[in-house]
């Protein structure tokens, strides 16, 4: 969608404090020109304020190892293939993405044999959005989509196409500042509820707070983000959960620093004693080296994690 401003949409609440969708190539100033990465899971439709911010806490920390490369076609057709190595088994999928005038189709295929399909129709009216969803072979799976944007208000409703649906619905009222909205989901077979979410969130110029009610009411997450310095990506974060059925708390800190326009270095801790660091490096423009690894310093004795991921993207 066109619109820049505005709350957004529910899952954009605590994301950018959260760090959830970006890719390292948006960390300098030169914004309004980068585009997001390819993907579909995360549709923010604040790219040029999130552009702001790269992933923090959690994004590009590997414990396994990772390749992907894109390829585009002189029609403008993108076909990304991935490949994860976890210990002994392989995975790996080919993303292919089509785009004509306002319409995108998103097809991937992977090695469980599954056929993923996202069909996004932008703007058939002024801040509309629709999107059908389906995965073959899972004839449960379709789900139709629509979202719509204002200026002080975001609104998505899906529901999906069986006989007894999950309807879900989720709004948001504010503006590009501050922000406040819910999630609830319906399932028509068993008449239950079966999420009701609902999360605040604050912005500035170079600070994000956010708090969501998640679970059912079960889950209270917290989010902080401090741009220390945008020159140098050098920022600050931490999200702190707390489960109100156990009892138990969850906190995790996080920072980075760019050594140099090309290098980004990152690490977090939590509060179970697993620190983590990484050092990204883009080699050639869209196209990236990672390594990192993983220390559980409660037990100093057991072997570091390490990973590591190569992205290929050919520039426009």
């Amino acid at each position: 969608m066109t619109i820049g401003k505005g709350p957004g949409l529910y899952p954009d609440i605590g994301k950018k404090a959260r760090g959830q969708s970006l890719s390292i190539a948006l960390r300098f100033p030169v914004f309004d020109s980068i585009r997001m990465w390819l993907d579909f899971h995360y549709r923010s439709v604040q790219n040029a304020s999130v552009a702001l911010f790269s992933d923090l806490l959690y994004r590009d920390y590997l414990n396994d190892h990772k390749f992907s490369v894109t390829t585009l076609t002189a029609t403008g057709v993108a076909i990304t293939s991935s490949g994860t190595k976890k210990g002994e088994s392989f995975l790996a999928d080919v993303n292919t993405q089509l785009k004509n005038k306002n319409v995108t189709t998103d097809i991937k295929v992977d090695t469980n044999s599954n056929l993923c399909t996202n069909i996004t129709i932008d703007e058939p009216a002024p801040g509309l959005k629709t999107i059908f969803s389906f995965v073959v072979p899972d004839q449960r799976s379709g789900k139709v989509e629509v979202q719509y944007l204002h200026e002080y208000a975001g609104i998505s409703t899906s529901i999906g196409l069986t006989a007894s649906p999950i309807v879900n619905f989720s709004g948001v009222a504010g503006n590009s500042s501050v922000a406040l909205g819910t999630d609830v989901s319906f399932d028509t077979a068993t008449g239950n509820f079966t999420k009701y979410n609902a999360g605040l969130s604050f912005s500035t110029s170079d600070l994000i707070a956010s708090l969501a009610l998640n679970d059912k009411a079960d889950t209270l997450t917290a989010s902080y983000y401090h741009s220390v310095s945008p020159l140098t990506s050098t920022a600050v974060g931490a999200e702190l959960t707390h489960s109100f059925s156990s009892n138990e708390n969850s906190l995790t800190i996080g920072t980075q620093h760019a050594l140099d326009p090309l290098t980004l270095v990152k690490t977090r801790v939590n509060n179970y004693g697993k620190a983590s660091a990484l050092i990204q490096h883009e080699w050639r423009p869209k196209s990236f080296f990672t390594i990192s690894g993983e220390v559980d310093t409660r037990a100093i004795e057991k072997s570091a994690k390490v990973g590591l991921g190569l992205s290929l993207k050919p520039t426009l």
